[in-house]
């Protein structure tokens, strides 16, 4: 399966940690398609899990922070246009507070609030 049309779930790394352990998960790593877009500047794994086609994708080195993981999650449609679901999905730090009592191993959601990102 290597065809840029068939790829409907983007997967974003922050860090190649992340990305070294993504890559745990997938059921089977597909063949780089022989055609994407010339303006593409993302660096992708293609695979299947679970019966999606999926891509990950992982921030370039030296780079971090909320613009460099919107730009790869924008260049992603130049390659893969009929993405349907873009994540971000990676390690996190925090400290729980009162009204949020999170904890190592929990699962976090973050969703826009307003103007800033929220915890779910």
């Amino acid at each position: 399966m290597s065809d840029p049309q068939q790829y409907t779930v983007g997967w974003i790394c922050a860090l190649t940690t992340e990305y070294t352990a993504a890559r745990q998960f997938l059921d089977k790593e597909h063949d780089f398609p022989t055609h994407v877009s010339a303006n593409e500047i993302n660096g992708y794994t293609l695979c299947e899990m679970l019966g999606h086609n999926i891509f990950i994708a992982v921030l370039p080195c030296g780079t971090y922070g909320l613009s460099s993981a919107a730009s790869v999650a924008a260049n992603m449609l130049n390659s893969f246009p009929n993405i349907r679901v873009r994540l971000m999905v990676g390690i996190g730090g925090g400290a729980p507070t009162a009204k949020r009592d999170t904890r190592l191993g929990d699962v976090v959601v973050s969703s826009l609030e307003k103007y800033t990102g929220g915890v779910l």
